[in-house]
């Protein structure tokens, strides 16, 4: 894995220069390491890859959404290779598949709108030592092209109103506005990667609103959006990957859109990868 150079310098770097002191000095220690997943290039050790085939233990079944279908792979990551950024294991392999619309032309889309749809997002974890084999896609999934990524690590800074600044500036989505943490010169200041990209840990780059809030709107049900309680759950959830579409890979998550998948501190600890909940983000 490399290292982003002067990354968490140029973050701390615009806080200092842009925030009071001791509004900088708050910012600054919410700041988390994260990993950039990008194309592998001859030379780079491999850190998982887009598509292709999965490699699965005998006797696991191909992932399957009841009555729906087959999913389809999306990505597979070698977390010996991902440095235990954020709380993940120090090695295995983590498999992420996705219902993507093959089997049934795009007719059921999975979303935190519907807690029922979340079958068909899933998350395998397979520890390091299982033995395993590649599997085949099932009838009706036309595997992706398989591209290899690398993972370079970084340092992400949370949007001014992730579930973490609103707790530590005692804020709301009213207030947050005219925070100077939302200041324009500041947040114009702040290195940005150009791009959604795919990721493993550190914060989410959404492509529309916080990812946290709508992962808690399936966990609650129907709550109103200045609710603490949406707050206070959002606050429980980190993301352990995102996957943006790929025109290498042939991924194309509704309008330019990207993949979520978020998981609770203690799932992660337990390696409870089944209970990640998936939710996705398009222009």
């Amino acid at each position: 894995m490399t290292v982003s150079a002067g990354c968490g310098e140029a973050l701390a770097g615009a806080a200092r220069d842009h925030l009071p002191g001791d509004i900088a000095d708050v910012w600054i220690s919410l700041l988390r390491p994260g990993i950039r997943l990008r194309h592998a290039e001859e030379g780079d050790q491999m850190a998982g890859h887009l598509g292709g085939q999965p490699s699965l233990p005998p006797g696991v079944p191909w992932p399957e959404w009841e009555e729906q279908g087959p999913l389809a792979f999306v990505a597979c990551l070698d977390c010996a290779h991902l440095a235990g950024v954020g709380g993940l294991p120090a090695d295995g392999v983590l498999s992420f598949f996705y219902f993507d619309g093959q089997i049934d032309d795009g007719d059921t889309i999975v979303g935190p709108w519907d807690p029922g749809t979340q079958a068909g997002a899933r998350v395998l974890y397979v520890p390091a030592g299982v033995e395993t084999s590649p599997r085949e896609a099932p009838t009706g999934i036309e595997p992706y092209p398989r591209v290899p990524l690398r993972a370079d690590l970084v340092v992400t800074a949370p949007p001014p109103t992730h579930p973490v600044v609103l707790a530590a500036f005692q804020a709301d989505f009213g207030t947050i506005a005219d925070h100077p943490v939302s200041a324009r010169a500041f947040r114009q200041a702040l290195p940005s990667s150009g791009d959604i990209g795919h990721r493993v840990a550190g914060y989410a780059a959404p492509v529309q609103n916080d990812v946290e809030y709508e992962i808690a709107t399936t966990v609650l049900g129907d709550v109103e959006w200045h609710d603490p309680a949406l707050q206070e759950e959002a606050a429980g959830w980190v993301l352990l990957a995102q996957f943006d579409t790929d025109d290498r890979a042939g991924m194309m998550w509704g309008d330019v859109g990207a993949l979520y998948w978020l998981i609770r501190l203690d799932d992660l600890a337990a390696r409870r990868f089944d209970r990640a909940v998936f939710t996705w983000q398009c222009c």
